[in-house]
């Protein structure tokens, strides 16, 4: 009975605290986002403003700025900063889900249960929102008030492009794109070292830069980052094994956007290598894995603890 309270305790605080980091993101963002053009900044057209503020606020549940700012809260960051961090992940988050949707990619009409931006607008403008909220991420990165050290502020902006270019994110939709066989006749065969090196750059790479950019503002020591290296890194793995479970057998309107597309897509996933129980096999041994990466921080990381179950359960 006291393991079951201590578990409904930190299932409480966990989502506590995700909601709040949702509200406070949205402020940020609602504020970066706003209409006055900033020092150098010539003017903000207002259709281009529109079309960011549709894609980026009032949807999602922030998981990834959740995680810089509960990593960043193992080492007493103040919160301002480690906010304005994950608002620059959560714009690089959106941008790619923008550009994810557009016809020449996944050609999705609906995200987070309404119209994609290019249905909403139009195509050359979901283009320029997925720019302009890129560009964005590392405009705020680069100011002082994310963090007064500019080393700091460095580190971030070389992680954030890591995580985020050529041998991140980007780079990983180019690998889910051959996956599919768009630049061959037939889909190339992947194994699970294929799949999980894609899925860790598509999807795994923004949330590993979330737990280490908490890292990275609380200046960690070698063994503390790597703890939180690890942890982030099981936690995409299980994010992306859970996302195509999702996309197997999750309700469209919880998932809030069409399912079933993988398979149709021949999609490298690993639902597709593993099959689904040894895939759901996989998921738990990830998740016991990523708690137990948390050892250093003790008692103060049960918060992430519970998010890597959430990982693991979630219908949307």
């Amino acid at each position: 009975m006291p393991f079951a309270r201590r578990d409904v305790n930190a299932s409480q605080q966990f989502q506590t605290s995700l909601s709040r980091t949702a509200a406070d993101i949205e402020v940020v963002l609602d504020r970066l986002l706003g209409a006055s053009a900033l020092e150098d900044e010539q003017e903000r057209p207002p259709r281009l403003l529109e079309a960011m503020r549709y894609a980026s606020l009032e949807g999602g549940k922030r998981f990834r700025p959740f995680l810089v700012v509960e990593c960043a809260s193992l080492f007493d960051v103040p919160r301002d900063h480690s906010l304005l961090v994950g608002a620059a992940l959560e714009c690089i988050h959106c941008y790619s889900l923008v550009h994810d949707d557009l016809p020449a990619m996944d050609d999705d009409a609906l995200r987070r249960g309404r119209p994609t931006v290019h249905k909403a607008f139009d195509e050359a403008t979901a283009i320029l929102v997925g720019d302009s909220l890129l560009t964005l991420a590392f405009d705020i990165l680069g100011r002082p008030a994310t963090h007064p050290d500019p080393a700091i502020r460095i580190e971030l902006v070389l992680a954030l492009a890591r995580a985020s270019g050529l041998g991140g994110m980007a780079g990983g939709q180019m690998l889910d794109l051959e996956a599919e066989g768009r630049f061959a006749s037939s889909p190339p065969r992947h194994g699970l070292q294929e799949v999980r090196r894609l899925q860790s750059m598509k999807t795994g790479a923004l949330l590993r830069f979330g737990c280490v950019a908490g890292a990275i503002l609380g200046r960690a020591n070698g063994p503390r980052r790597a703890a939180l290296d690890r942890y982030g890194s099981l936690l995409g793995e299980a994010f992306q094994i859970a996302d195509d479970l999702l996309d197997l057998e999750g309700d469209p309107e919880l998932v809030g956007k069409a399912t079933g597309k993988d398979a149709a897509a021949h999609k490298a996933t690993f639902i597709a290598i593993l099959g689904v129980e040894p895939a759901r096999k996989r998921l738990a041994e990830l998740v016991a894995e990523a708690e137990a990466a948390l050892a250093p921080f003790g008692a103060g990381a049960e918060v992430l603890k519970t998010a890597a179950r959430f990982v693991a359960e979630r219908q949307g």
